[in-house]
């Protein structure tokens, strides 16, 4: 086959209401009591075969600890060498396929999730990461599909990429997939993040070993379904259930280790970095390390700020999905002079957030994702009980006894370094502080430097001079910064996603960034009438 092929045009895929009566709403609620009726049993998936093991770990909802949605295998360090293997073995199959065909593969995956997957996935995001439907309608529909069909109209893109050519001359580049495989380490929090790791390298020609977060292995499942629904060869992907100094002890010392897509805490990202530069004289190559990290993202406003807009933000920019966002804002800082208006604003939110199990609909706040997580939470807010620095003016209670509920808590603050304000705790927490209006100036420099962190952040304003000089000074404060809008919810193609600081190598999920990544350029120089004779006009005698 010959062409220069053009691929559909991507389009964001359309967020469903599931609206009471709606047929999304119906079939979502079917898959949700058939999943919740049985228990699951989750192989690993090395080399196109199911592996299991003699250790099985239960599966349950974080809203309801005691119900077992399933049990799944955990593996060891025989398994990781395995499927290092698998993925080397199919290497070259898979690298020397048309790339027309690998872009096909992925196009009907999203077209897979937009249809007949798509409540499955949902519902399995819902029970298993407790979210609630429009989150992760959001999320594990609409960002997973966004990602498989924008990334291969990227992947165009740079392939498309082609260097000048002199007279008699025909200079091309080749786009190649790196040497060696790739480990994709993924987070709980996001479905989408944890399919994308491992889709984004893999749709450029490389084979990978896939680790998720134990708290995602449920969802993770039906993405390898989907996976090998939509065709993606045996090895390509491998999905392992190991924990992770197991892996990375394998991993990280294989001559054939080409990369890591990670996304997770600063502090194991730092330590996968070291170990990477301690072992760097055993790899073929340099490998490729993109990360995406932590936060402590910001909301600030400025004295002409609109208050209701503001604590719109703050409700939904902070708490949606218990805070458990890379992006969601865990310190805000408002002036005195709408301090008043924006805290009555928010208050009521709180007083109407509806929380308990995914299942009801009607719940916006569900449960965090685990009891670590959860004990974490208590202790910041049982200090911040005892601190004269600080009050809390709503929520502060939490209740484990049927899942890990943690009340949304707005925590007012009288010194801008307090704990909260530097800490990222990941979870439904915010901390405000209330600065006189005459020290904008003087609050931007507190927001740029209170935080190692450089992800995300928001600041409202109706004085364009005072939106300019925030956008200026806080220049490397986040990589996704928000103008009159919460600091959440980028989208696939329209705000590439990513920031750095310490919150990882800003190699920008959904956009061409991320995905020249995970290639390694050749270029070729081909002279179609080479010289015959060494010697230049210059070394003629006059």
């Amino acid at each position: 086959m010959s062409g220069f092929f053009k691929v559909p045009t991507p389009v964001n895929e359309p967020v469903k209401t599931y609206a009471p009566g709606s047929p999304e709403r119906t079939e979502l609620q079917q898959t949700l009591k058939e999943l919740k009726s049985k228990q699951v049993d989750i192989p690993m998936y090395i080399g196109g075969q199911e592996v299991r093991t003699d250790n099985k770990q239960p599966l349950s909802p974080p809203h309801e600890h005691q119900h077992i949605l399933g049990y799944f295998h955990e593996g060891d360090a025989d398994h990781v060498q395995q499927a290092i293997d698998a993925a080397l073995a199919a290497k070259e199959a898979w690298s020397e396929m048309p790339w027309q065909s690998r872009a096909a593969i992925f196009l009907k995956a999203a077209e897979l999730l937009a249809g007949p997957f798509r409540a499955r996935m949902n519902a399995a995001t819902m029970l298993g990461q407790s979210k609630n439907v429009y989150q992760a309608e959001i999320d594990s529909a609409c960002e997973l599909i966004d990602f498989l069909r924008f990334n291969v109209a990227f992947m165009t893109e740079i392939y498309a990429q082609q260097p000048q050519s002199a007279p008699g001359v025909w200079n091309r580049l080749e786009h190649r997939p790196l040497e060696g495989f790739v480990f994709a380490l993924t987070p709980f929090n996001f479905t989408a993040i944890a399919g994308n790791l491992s889709v984004a390298p893999a749709l450029m020609g490389n084979v990978i070993v896939w680790k998720p977060a134990y708290t995602q292995i449920y969802s993770a499942q039906v993405i390898m379904e989907l996976f090998k629904a939509a065709g993606v060869p045996d090895g390509v992907i491998n999905l392992i259930y190991v924990d992770g100094p197991v892996a990375g002890e394998v991993i990280f010392k294989h001559p054939d280790f080409a990369g890591v897509h990670f996304t997770g805490s600063t502090s194991v990202f730092q330590s996968i970095w070291q170990t990477i530069g301690n072992n760097i004289q055993k790899y073929k190559g340099y490998p490729r390390i993109v990360g995406e990290t932590g936060g402590k993202d910001f909301i600030l406003a400025h004295p002409s700020a609109d208050a209701k807009a503001l604590a719109v933000a703050i409700s939904r920019g902070a708490f949606e999905y218990q805070g458990q966002k890379c992006s969601a804002a865990s310190r805000a800082y408002v002036p005195a002079n709408i301090w008043e208006e924006v805290k009555q604003y928010v208050q009521e939110d709180l007083k109407s957030f509806k929380m308990g199990s995914t299942e009801d609909f009607a719940n916006f706040i569900n449960a965090v994702i685990d009891e670590k997580s959860f004990n974490k939470l208590a202790k910041y807010i049982d200090a911040a009980k005892n601190d004269p620095e600080v009050e809390i003016i709503a929520g502060g209670n939490y209740d484990k006894s049927v899942g890990y509920f943690v009340e949304p808590t707005l925590i007012l603050t009288h010194n801008p370094l307090y704990v909260t304000m530097c800490e990222e705790l990941f979870g439904p927490v915010l901390t405000v502080y209330v600065y006189q209006p005459e020290n904008f100036e003087e609050t931007l420099e507190l927001v740029n430097s209170t935080s190692p962190y450089g992800l995300t952040g928001a600041v409202f304003s109706q004085d364009r001079a005072a939106i300019d000089l925030a956008t200026k000074k806080l220049l490397h404060a986040a990589g996704n910064f928000y103008i009159n809008d919460k600091p959440t919810g980028a989208v696939v193609g329209q705000q590439p996603f990513g920031g750095s600081r310490a919150s990882g190598t800003n190699d920008k999920a959904g956009s061409v960034f991320n995905l020249i990544r995970w290639t390694s350029t050749r270029t070729i120089k081909e002279t179609f009438v080479p010289a015959v004779d060494y010697r230049y006009p210059f070394l003629q005698n006059e």
